[in-house]
């Protein structure tokens, strides 16, 4: 269910000039902000939180979910070398986790290493607090990747909508509003973070048990379903 060529057209493709400086952007402005913040303020476990949480988990991880998730096959579809790809001997959902695979390992560079970094800065880990972030981070990229794949694969305007998603719900929505903060990738993911943390600092409006759940069911439809629309295409270039 991988296959290499596709893989290494799919990390070309990610890891161009272009987006790689975007990818960089975020994690080194982290890192930068962690360590103006450790120098003024100190290593303080709740400044930690705030900062992982507000910024890192909140912000840094789904927007880079999006430009990993989108560009591993958006791209593709816009200016219909996509054709070229399905015209190949290579089953569909291979195509499909092939790509989930390199946005999911993208992700995960991007967002759960700069967060463990920064964790390490602002209070050396304390409280669990950095490995805890970085935990969440990693799952979250799981799920993120996922559900930009599928957008990447539905529309055109992907980017967009996964920046909407990303920052008005994610961001805002998701840290204001109780009722769309347990429908929020970030809250499923801070359930793992607060079982892996120590003391009471990290927190999430999800219990355990349901965020494992939703994370793994999200995960598992979002990429099904984007393997569906990807042999929609099929027939569509064929017709």
């Amino acid at each position: 269910m991988y296959d290499p060529t596709v893989a290494r057209l799919t990390y070309r493709a990610l890891l161009g000039r272009r987006r790689a400086l975007i990818l960089f952007a975020l994690p080194v402005l982290l890192i930068v902000i962690s360590a103006a913040v450790r120098g003024f303020s100190g290593a303080d476990d709740q400044v930690a939180v705030d900062v992982l949480g507000g910024f890192a988990l909140a912000t840094m991880v789904p927007i880079i979910g999006v430009i990993a998730g989108t560009g591993a096959i958006g791209p593709e579809i816009d200016d219909g070398s996509v054709v070229y790809l399905l015209s190949k001997p290579v089953k569909r959902p291979t195509i499909i986790l092939t790509k989930l695979i390199v946005a999911v390992a993208v992700t995960m560079a991007f967002s759960a290493i700069p967060t463990f970094i920064a964790g390490m800065i602002l209070n050396g880990n304390g409280q669990q607090i950095a490995v805890a972030y970085t935990i969440a981070a990693l799952v979250a990229s799981i799920t993120y990747a996922a559900i930009f794949l599928l957008l990447g694969t539905v529309t055109r305007h992907a980017v967009v909508f996964g920046l909407v998603y990303a920052l008005v719900w994610e961001a805002l929505f998701g840290s204001l509003v109780a009722g769309a903060r347990t429908l929020s990738v970030q809250q499923w993911s801070l359930a793992v973070a607060q079982k892996v943390g120590e003391g009471d600092l990290i927190t999430s409006d999800v219990g355990l048990p349901a965020a494992t759940i939703l994370l793994v069911v999200v995960t598992v439809v979002t990429t099904w379903y984007a393997g569906q629309k990807l042999r929609t295409l099929k027939l569509a270039g064929e017709e």
